[in-house]
């Protein structure tokens, strides 16, 4: 992909081909392309993002390069998929849209510092829980800090296997981290880890989101409010699921299905997640709610000794008619929890 450098054209209606396949764009290619794209973009062997485990969500990679247009690209992408009404398959924590929102228009003086948003150990507890809760400890700690921890204004990154140092302020290597002082220490680690050391790469990207979604209307949006439009919402409606379901080959009253949505609505909340993002890509609902997702249960002529198959593309199940309801919800949950990936086909 080519990033285009007139703004007007990213705002145009995006339309998919991809290279030796036949078909029209309805919406299904459209949304393939972003599961692809963020699927290979977010893989650890890229480097641009680390993935945290504990927090179960990707934060910027620090690691110094020689461009950072990639990052602009990022940005764009993820701008482009809220224009189209793409929900992405991606885990930023909430201070990433705090940043975005800082300012929420961009400046006309381009050395205006960009995404640097007021950022507190609650921010790091949601990318980093375990580095959050031993600062915590220090703050709380009720002996001699400087004696017992013996830590300066100083902090130790690893860069391709190469242990770097960089003080928190002027000097920082000299300076003793105190109980006098440690909050101070805290407040700029916070701010190294979220903020400065991730600088270069955060202003590319937001530069990129804000040439598709600059607008007036952005000033009016609460970070949590542009992370819905990102990537959904992550309150599930099952009933509402339900109800908004189309079927081909089935009718909503043939046994299979009766038998379906009382499985699904049984299933505990981790489990409805997981169907969700079986058949959608996605573990969270768009904007418009469970109406706008356009879910679509479809009888398989395979085997009913056959897991059931996703197109995420086109938020459809395919489920063979199995005969009873504890075989449905064993080949369901089976099917389920042992996806790769999207679980594209």
């Amino acid at each position: 992909m080519r990033y285009t450098k007139h703004r007007a054209d990213l705002k145009k209606k995006l339309k998919v081909t991809f290279v030796g396949e036949a078909g029209l764009d309805m919406g299904g290619l459209t949304k393939e392309w972003f599961l692809l794209l963020i699927r290979q973009i977010f893989h650890p062997d890229y480097g641009m993002f680390t993935y945290h485990k504990d927090s179960h969500c990707h934060w910027f990679s620090s690691l110094n390069c020689d461009n950072y247009s990639e990052f602009r690209l990022v940005g764009a992408l993820m701008g482009l998929a809220v224009y189209n009404s793409i929900t992405l398959d991606i885990r930023f924590p909430p201070c990433c849209y705090k940043k975005l929102l800082s300012p929420p228009i961009v400046p006309s003086d381009q050395n205006t510092p960009v995404g640097m948003g007021s950022v507190t150990i609650d921010d790091l507890c949601q990318v980093m829980p375990e580095l959050s809760h031993g600062l915590n400890e220090l703050l709380s700690y009720e002996g001699n800090v400087e004696e017992d921890f013996y830590s300066t204004f100083q902090v130790f990154q690893e860069e391709f296997g190469v242990i770097k140092s960089y003080s928190l302020k002027p000097g920082g290597d000299k300076i003793p981290v105190t109980n006098q002082n440690r909050k101070e220490y805290v407040q700029l680690y916070v701010d190294f880890l979220l903020n400065k050391s991730i600088y270069k790469q955060f202003e590319a990207f937001y530069y990129g989101f804000h040439s598709v979604c600059a607008s007036n209307a952005l000033m009016l949006l609460r970070p949590e409010e542009v992370e819905i439009l990102v990537c959904g919402s992550p309150e599930l409606d099952m009933h509402a699921l339900q109800k908004h379901t189309q079927y081909d080959g089935y009718q909503k009253t043939d046994l299979t299905i009766r038998y379906f949505w009382e499985v699904v609505l049984e299933f505990s909340p981790e489990l409805q997640k997981k169907l969700l993002h079986f058949a959608t890509g996605s573990d969270r609902v768009p904007v418009g709610g469970m109406t706008d997702l356009n879910f679509k249960i479809s009888k398989s002529e395979a085997s009913t000794d056959w897991l059931p198959v996703a197109h995420t593309c086109f938020n459809q199940l395919c489920l063979p008619p199995y005969k009873t309801k504890k075989e449905l919800k064993q080949k369901l949950t089976i099917g389920i929890s042992n996806a790769e990936g999207f679980g594209l086909e």
